[in-house]
């Protein structure tokens, strides 16, 4: 879990457990597959907030659009 300093966090989701964490930017992909591995025995179940990919995804496609 993420220390209350001003590092960027982002919310973890997993529907299966019923759980919502947030967790440093720098430790996303591991937090994920570590739960992943021990809680669903590495069945991708936990995810970054699906509302945060989306708005990231719409973010970098703007990005790509303006450099054409």
């Amino acid at each position: 879990m993420a220390d209350s300093n001003d590092e960027p966090t982002v919310p973890v989701v997993c529907e299966a457990c019923d759980t919502t964490n947030r967790v440093a930017l720098d430790d996303v992909a591991a937090t994920v597959a570590q739960h992943n591995e021990r809680v669903h025995g590495g069945e991708p179940v936990a995810e970054v907030d699906p509302d945060v990919t989306s708005a990231l995804h719409d973010l970098l496609a703007a990005d790509v659009v303006e450099e054409d």
